[in-house]
């Protein structure tokens, strides 16, 4: 792949010169359409040797372009805040939004090839993380984003000359990485390509540049940008292109009566005396269990879903009451903020995930894309069918860092939905609780149970189960779910 483009590519500065004033005017004007309708986001990501000139190719990149709506991330060893999150999270922090372009450099491909380099992780390793990358990435695209790769390549006897005087300037200090050193230089090479080959999908192509010569490289790189965001802007959005044939995970057969919210017994109940002895009991236990040192090395993710009504918040204040306030957070996730629709649907979670030693609490969660936004039409059924893998895949990326994910429905019957509905109606209270939308998603009772039915069969999985609690009975549910989570908690530590 690389020897591909080893003959050097050259421009004479008569030739530069005529060149550069076309390619920046098509440029700036493809950004300035981008900015105007935002209807996706643009996500650059640089690498390549060490000596070829990354860092001018950037900066000539941001001087053609409006430097206002073009960020460049940088990222070097992860600060203590990063070291206590899963290792993609400073990456989905820092996403663009809509009509916002994003230069990534030092990226989610560093550690696995300075790793592999290195002789830290064996090929297996490598491959593995490779591919939890092209996931990644596949979400990002599927989601409106477009990804750009680009990989700065030398050949090894240019790229030696090109290090002497970086290493001259130095004097004793590490301006490079150890793992790109041009002594590993054949074994790198092998490894990048390999990568490269691996990574270099449909959906996000690796595009090699020759750096041997400035100049050419930069114009290389400003047209294959140009090129990508003008072919982009030409094309009809996602959102809006035929989906008559999604591409999209099978149907469940029907389950009939033996499928999870069915046979759930909802006329468990517990006794008001035995409730409060319960409730002391898990609580001190939960307490306990958070204020254990093995607890300070991992993170805790509760998810909250169930039919409207059926005391999720009331579950929530019981299991926050024996928490260290100064370690949890309750998330009430509602319809998403301009911001967040600006940018893919999983970014708004992934942001809220919880460091080392702290609890993320989620009343409604991630989940709204297979539930809500399926049932009532906000998102193509080629998004929610989708999703299921993609929720899959953001549970086990935190179960890889070291959270511990459970997940809660709460059931109850449409009858007794009713009543509390009813109820709230009649205490001053309890009004703020009901609105117009709960009446009206009533009304769809059958769609939502559908939905629900699909999503924990679907994303159930050994890493994360599902939780179904009956919660017809208020403190049944309140102590089910403190022991559950309790039960959680003591398998994993």
């Amino acid at each position: 792949m690389f020897q591909a483009v080893a003959t050097p590519a050259s421009l004479s500065k008569d030739e530069y010169d005529a060149l550069e004033p076309a390619l920046r005017t098509d440029l700036l004007g493809a950004q300035i359409q981008l900015i105007e309708e935002k209807p996706f986001s643009v996500v650059i990501v640089i690498a390549g040797v060490d000596g070829a000139g990354k860092n001018e190719a950037i900066a000539r990149l941001q001087e053609w372009m409006d430097v206002r709506h073009v960020i460049c991330n940088a990222y070097d060893v992860p600060s203590e805040d990063e070291r206590h999150r899963p290792p993609l999270w400073r990456y989905w922090r820092d996403l663009p939004a809509k009509g916002q372009t994003s230069i990534v450099v030092s990226s989610w491909y560093n550690a696995p090839l300075r790793d592999r380099v290195l002789g830290e992780i064996d090929e297996a390793e490598l491959n593995r993380r490779l591919t939890a990358i092209n996931r990644f990435e596949q979400l990002l695209v599927d989601e409106g984003v477009l990804v750009l790769k680009f990989w700065f390549s030398l050949p090894p006897d240019v790229q030696k000359e090109r290090l002497k005087p970086l290493k001259k300037k130095a004097r004793g200090r590490r301006i490079l990485a150890e793992w790109t050193d041009v002594r590993r230089s054949a074994k790198a090479q092998r490894i990048f390509e390999h990568a490269a080959l691996t990574t270099s999908t449909a959906a996000a192509p690796w595009m090699v540049i020759p750096s041997q010569d400035p100049q050419a490289r930069d114009l290389a790189l400003g047209r294959c940008v140009e090129m990508a965001l003008t072919k982009r802007l030409a094309t009809t959005p996602p959102a809006e292109a035929d989906e008559a044939a999604p591409a999209t995970a099978p149907r469940l057969a029907p389950c009939g009566p033996s499928n999870a919210l069915a046979s759930v017994d909802l006329t468990r109940s517990l006794d008001k005396d035995l409730y409060q002895e319960e409730l002391e009991h898990w609580q001190a236990e939960l307490a306990h269990l958070t204020d254990k040192k093995a607890f300070r090395d991992m993170s805790l993710v509760l998810a909250f879903e169930g039919n409207d009504a059926a005391g999720k918040g009331g579950a929530i204040r019981r299991v926050t009451r024996p928490l260290d306030p100064r370690r949890y957070r309750v998330h009430r996730i509602a319809a998403p903020a301009e911001e967040e629709l600006a940018r893919p649907y999983l970014w708004r979670f992934w942001r809220r995930a919880p460091r080392l030693g702290h609890t993320a609490i989620f009343d409604r969660s991630w989940y709204g894309r297979v539930l809500v936004e399926r049932v009532e039409g906000y998102c193509s059924e080629a998004d929610w069918r989708r999703a299921y893998g993609e929720i899959n895949e953001f549970e086990a990326e935190l179960g890889e860092a070291d959270t511990l994910v459970v997940k809660f429905w709460l059931a109850i019957s449409k009858q007794e939905q009713l009543a509390r509905f009813e109820a709230r109606e009649q205490i001053p209270y309890k009004q703020f609780k009901i609105t117009e939308d709960d009446w009206r998603n009533r009304l769809k009772w059958d769609a939502y149970a559908e939905a629900a039915e699909e999503m924990i069969a679907r994303t159930s999985t050994p890493r994360a189960p599902w939780n179904v609690v009956a919660a017809e009975d208020k403190r049944h549910a309140r102590v089910t779910v403190l022991r559950t989570l309790c039960d959680a908690l003591k398998r994993t530590m």
